[in-house]
């Protein structure tokens, strides 16, 4: 027989798990929701400190309450917050735990707190501000019904469950939020498996980018003994489903689940397959964090500034000025007789777009003030993750930008980034563009999140009159340069060049 033993996520308690607790009883096995102290009703803390040690001590309770002779093997799940205790837990009863399952929760590392994987990031900085003044205890109120998605996203939520975990939701002791993990190591031997709600934004496929970027820290998710399963819900599915989540769970009990390829592991990762053009060959003038391109002409050039996607990890090598596809795309835009630029920023966490939009403005400066470069024809093309930057341009366009381009671009924050407040927001951002020509690179096989996002841009440029171009590419996937055939993208990126070297050349 199978234990699971199950800690909620921040605000919530034991009372979220219930449907999934009767199907996994059903099933025959053992269940126990944890209730934590000064959260749970019928729990209240015995001090006027509640701590993270306080619920690492609920969990540890929980797991020495279970005869251990009896041979039943534990497995431990943490949604969200719930992650942390359950590691904490883990770590000092690694013996007694068979499998540990984090639920549509980050990988907590040993010395952060869990205000470290706070999504709000508005939050996240209100309490950064007042651990640093030395305040440490009370409580962070719960939001109300609308507020939740500022959390995680509810997608798949009935307006009755909504209602319910509003009504029952608690605030969340500080203390929980602001004392850091302690761990051993110990818990590195446990087996683990993670269950991505892919809406909330993150699958499987993500998650083997990560890897992929060779990054230390995300190596450790190729080892054989971590699986990951996906639920196409948002980030609370013992409320949206929790008969698939109780499958889910028996099935990663029993050592099922996807197993991740390690960076080293034969074939290219996707990021660095070859450019699906074939393009002169060109030397880089490496400046500081910025690459140009420089095509053989006369007198200054106009330039495209290529800004990758992310977040990448900070480990990740190489960096991705020296990606394939980037390289790739500066030296096309050197055929066509512009000056092609990489660069370097510092997107590693969706808390990094400040400093991320810092060091892009940074290398257009640089770039501009180039002698080869004419510094009032720019244009700048965005990747992936990095179109929310085209916020801060769309929202006051310099003279001198004379196109912006996109590729594959996320063009709002999803859902469980906690930027939905914050001025990285293009839908909004594309009202102000006026006269700023977009050319946006759409992928037809995008994942329904970030398509979503897409949508919403299209549907506010055309309802603004903003001059936007889409160059579709039907079969094409997030990524399309390195995962389809060149065939299906090489015509889209020809195309897409043209219209952003013409808009330079106006």
């Amino acid at each position: 027989m199978t234990v699971f033993i199950m800690v909620a996520g921040v605000f919530t308690g034991a009372h979220v798990w219930q449907e999934t607790t009767a199907r996994l009883t059903a099933a025959g096995s053992e269940v126990h929701a944890v209730r934590l102290t000064g959260v749970d009703a019928g729990r209240p803390a015995a001090s006027a400190r509640v701590d993270l040690e306080t619920h690492i001590a609920d969990v540890i309770a929980a797991i020495d309450a279970v005869d251990a002779a009896s041979g039943r093997e534990i497995v431990l799940v943490g949604h969200d917050y719930g992650i942390h205790p359950v590691l904490g837990a883990a770590d000092r009863r690694p013996q007694h735990i068979a499998r540990v399952v984090y639920l549509d929760c980050g990988m907590p590392q040993n010395g952060l707190p869990a205000l470290a994987a706070v999504p709000d990031q508005a939050v996240r900085a209100h309490l950064a501000e007042r651990a640093d003044r030395g305040e440490t205890d009370g409580e962070l109120a719960p939001p109300d019904r609308d507020g939740w998605q500022r959390w995680g996203s509810t997608a798949g939520v009935s307006d009755a469950a909504l209602d319910r975990l509003t009504a029952l939701a608690a605030p969340q002791p500080l203390g929980t939020l602001l004392q850091p993990l302690r761990l051993t190591g110990a818990v590195a031997a446990v087996p683990t498996t993670g269950v991505l709600c892919t809406g909330n934004g993150v699958g499987i496929d993500l998650v083997q980018r990560l890897v992929d970027f060779g990054d230390p820290v995300s190596a450790a998710l190729a080892d054989p003994r971590v699986t990951f399963f996906e639920l196409p819900t948002g980030h609370w599915p013992m409320l949206s489903c929790p008969a698939e989540l109780a499958d889910v769970l028996l099935r990663a009990a029993a050592g099922e689940g996807h197993r991740l390829r390690s960076a080293d592991g034969g074939a290219p990762p996707a990021h660095l397959r070859p450019f699906p053009i074939d393009v002169p060959e060109l030397p880089r003038d490496r400046r500081a964090h910025v690459d140009l391109y420089v095509p053989e002409a006369e007198g200054p050039r106009p330039a495209v500034v290529f800004v990758h996607g992310g977040p990448v990890p900070a480990g990740a090598r190489p960096t991705p000025r020296d990606w394939p596809t980037l390289v790739g795309y500066a030296r096309l835009a050197a055929a066509a007789g512009l000056v092609g630029v990489t660069l370097d920023h510092r997107l590693h966490d969706v808390g990094d777009y400040g400093r991320a939009a810092a060091d892009v403005t940074a290398a257009v400066e640089l770039v501009r003030a180039d002698p080869r470069v004419d510094a009032d024809r720019v244009a700048l093309w965005f990747f992936s993750g990095a179109g929310l930057l085209t916020a801060d341009w769309l929202t006051k366009p310099p003279a001198w930008l004379r196109c912006l381009a996109a590729s594959y671009p996320i063009l709002a924050p999803l859902p469980n980034w906690g930027l939905a407040g914050s001025r990285f927001h293009p839908v909004r951002a594309v009202a102000h563009a006026g006269a700023l020509p977009v050319v946006l690179l759409r992928a037809g096989r995008e994942t329904a999140e970030i398509a979503a996002t897409v949508e919403a841009f299209v549907t506010a440029a055309e309802d603004c009159g903003a001059r936007l171009e889409l160059v579709d590419v039907p079969n094409g996937h997030h990524g399309f340069e390195t995962l389809d055939a060149p065939e299906e993208v090489g015509p889209a990126l020809r195309h897409a060049m043209r219209s952003v070297a013409t808009h330079l050349a106006g």
